[in-house]
């Protein structure tokens, strides 16, 4: 399937300490902190989950990187889709990439997603506290960001669709005259040596936000149906689910699903359009972060997660670009990872790889 199939795989590198996150949870404070410290919140959940084969890895390790890249060749995973945040010409949790550029190792193409987004204390209980703003300066802000990157946009391992590097916005329409960032950027990388750009942003929303994202300039959407595949799924059950489930998350703000109801309700006509980048994902669980705030998507298992593959990987072999998007390679406090665990060991990347490779 590789051929007609090219599979991103969307990477967090918040597993090494910073001095931002040192002030804000505590010293030595990482993604682990908050997979470790996770409870069962009710009979039978699966919490906290393990990690086997890399264990609680340092990204600042070249070897831990080396090792990753490894595992998602072997996967049939074209490249990583680092999330990259840039706050008005600060960078943080920077410096695993920085060192992937720098060193030429591994030999594994990579793209970046810019998570533009505000952080805030929900992690821990605080959504109203502002730990650092996103902001949008104006147009020295966006050259100096093309210019913090370019190092990394002219590697060889960059991904790219018709030669141009792919560069994945989080919160697109949040961006002012956000077409004219994109014009900016196309000019920059035409007097630096590059194509264009091929950019892509991310919705979880309507259609008519689909639209609005290529109506703003973009060439293609990625889109994660998450909360739409829910509002299906609960569509279907009788009023006795729907006034209790109302009242299970008045009381306690979580929300719990089973996967397999999700994944049947994954799939929309729209996936199979040229300017869509669908999505798969093989689990969910972001209690860690969010403890009884959570959703939770239950009873996920391999199997499972090949008959997603089924039926998702016929929505892009027809297309140009052929992408289609992993969410995600190493989100363990969402509980959305591929890596190995105590659980399920490699057998969601054996399910890649009998798929990609």
């Amino acid at each position: 399937m590789k051929k007609e199939t090219r599979l991103i795989a969307f990477y967090l590198p918040q597993f090494h300490p910073i001095a931002e996150n040192d002030k804000w949870w505590g010293k030595g404070f990482t993604e682990w902190t908050n997979v470790g410290k996770a409870k069962p919140l009710f009979k039978g959940h699966a919490q906290p989950m393990v990690p086997a084969d890399l264990g609680y890895y340092d990204l600042r390790l070249s070897k831990v990187r080396e090792d990753q890249a490894e595992m998602a060749k072997f996967a049939g995973i074209e490249g990583f889709a680092y999330w990259h945040y840039w706050f008005a010409g600060k960078r943080l949790l920077e410096k695993p990439f920085n060192e992937i550029v720098k060193s030429k190792t591994p030999d594994f193409p990579f793209c970046l997603a810019w998570a533009n987004e505000t952080w805030s204390g929900i992690w821990h209980g605080k959504p109203g506290e502002i730990l650092i703003e996103q902001t949008y300066p104006g147009n020295d802000d966006f050259i100096n960001h093309f210019y913090s990157i370019l190092d990394a946009l002219r590697d060889d391992r960059y991904i790219k669709v018709d030669d141009k590097p792919i560069f994945i916005i989080y919160k697109p329409l949040e961006i002012p005259n956000v077409n004219q960032f994109i014009s900016l950027w196309n000019d920059l990388a035409l007097k630096n040596g590059l194509k264009g750009f091929y950019f892509v942003g991310v919705t979880q929303k309507s259609s008519l936000e689909t639209k609005q994202i290529l109506n703003s300039g973009f060439n293609a959407v990625n889109v994660y149906r998450l909360a739409e595949a829910k509002r299906h799924v609960a569509s279907l059950k009788n009023i006795f689910y729907l006034i209790s489930e109302k009242y299970f998350k008045s009381k306690i703000g979580m929300s719990i699903w089973n996967y397999k109801d999700i994944i049947k309700n994954w799939l929309n006509e729209d996936d199979f359009k040229e300017e869509i980048i669908p999505s798969i994902f093989p689990k969910w669980d972001n209690s860690p972060r969010s403890g009884k705030r959570a959703v939770i998507i239950k009873n996920s298992t391999p199997k499972l997660f090949e008959e997603h593959l089924k039926e998702m990987i016929p929505t892009v072999t027809n297309k140009h670009n052929k992408l289609l998007f992993l969410k995600s390679w190493n989100e363990w406090a969402e509980g959305n990872y591929v890596e190995p665990d105590q659980i399920y060991g490699l057998e969601y990347i054996n399910v890649l790889h009998k798929y990609f490779k």
